[in-house]
């Protein structure tokens, strides 16, 4: 038999899929007839990740989050398949990150643990990450370390790895962490907004401001058109690094004079 990653038309399948998903942020069952969808080309937990963030992104955008379409009892039920077991934990999950609910994140997926059929994709597993990491718990660095020896360069995955770390502010060596991160493949086009954003605030964490307007600036003008929430976060961002920057040269010792008073 033809592995499934390997048959014709899939990416159409999976961009239509995508598609159907973000037509009617309305209906209320779009997220079961996703989980339909990916079922039918029986898609892999990568696959499943980036068109369920996608979605999720998109409902939310459009003032629908998956938040009211769907509960926590969705997510834990036995009774699903396990494509959609899947597709409804990275549709739900993926929403609770974008509003940086982490406490609920985190409960959600320790239930998950304890109820699942089999073991969580490493998807799931960086969300889980992405919670500790946003509450600055140090026990998410040893999550991060377990999902990347498993996620290879997945993009979607990374990006959530990434965001744990800007996010938690107090952690060990966190600034040094993104930097590290930043740097994989995957994450290191030089033209990925978010990516540069990220970088930006650890940069301004370690006091190197003018690196992070430099990239800061990179990311404002890689920026699609069109988006003026996520081009609010950059500029804010800027304002942050110039005002830190200001403080610092203001408050740093004038170098003394070499004349000797006479």
């Amino acid at each position: 038999m033809t592995p499934p990653t390997h048959r014709p038309g899939r990416t159409a399948a999976l961009h239509k899929a995508r598609a159907r998903a973000a037509a009617d942020p309305v209906d209320s069952s779009w997220p079961l007839r996703l989980a339909e969808d990916l079922r039918d080309i029986r898609a892999d937990w990568k696959e499943s990740a980036g068109v369920c963030a996608d979605a999720a992104w998109a409902a939310r955008a459009a003032g629908h989050s998956v938040l009211g379409l769907l509960s926590s009892r969705d997510v834990t039920a036995t009774g699903h398949d396990p494509i959609t077991a899947r597709t409804l934990a990275h549709l739900y999950l993926s929403a609770l990150r974008f509003d940086f609910r982490c406490p609920t994140l985190q409960r959600l997926v320790e239930q998950l643990t304890q109820t699942a059929r089999q073991p969580l994709d490493c998807y799931t597993r960086a969300l889980f990450a992405f919670a500790l990491l946003g509450q600055s718990r140090p026990e998410g660095l040893a999550v991060t370390d377990e999902v990347l020896a498993e996620a290879e360069e997945h993009p979607k995955t990374l990006h959530v790895l990434l965001h744990g770390l800007w996010l938690g502010q107090d952690l060990d060596r966190g600034a040094e962490r993104l930097l590290a991160l930043s740097s994989r493949p995957a994450l290191d086009t030089g033209t990925d907004p978010i990516v540069l954003f990220r970088v930006a605030g650890a940069l301004r964490r370690l006091g190197r401001y003018d690196e992070g307007l430099l990239a800061i600036d990179r990311a404002i003008d890689s920026l699609p058109p069109g988006d003026p929430s996520v081009h609010a976060d950059l500029v804010r961002e800027r304002s942050l690094l110039c005002a830190a920057r200001d403080l610092h040269q203001h408050w740093s010792p004038t170098p003394m004079s070499g004349n000797r008073p006479s």
